[in-house]
């Protein structure tokens, strides 16, 4: 026979593990530094701009 499994237990650890991963994003992208986050942002649109520049005009 199997053992019978409580639901109000799985449900709060399912709820604390998104609740967890939820943390995780937000202290990733509240917890770096203005200064972090607006030279990454400047990087990824100079990689745009550079790969945008490479593209070919075919008509």
């Amino acid at each position: 026979m199997t053992k019978p499994v409580n639901l109000r237990q799985y449900r709060k650890q399912k709820a604390r593990k998104d609740r967890a991963a939820v943390a995780e994003t937000n202290r990733v992208a509240h917890g770096t530094p203005k200064a972090l986050r607006d030279a990454a942002e400047a990087e990824r649109l100079r990689r745009l701009a550079e790969l945008d520049g490479k593209k070919r005009d075919d008509s």
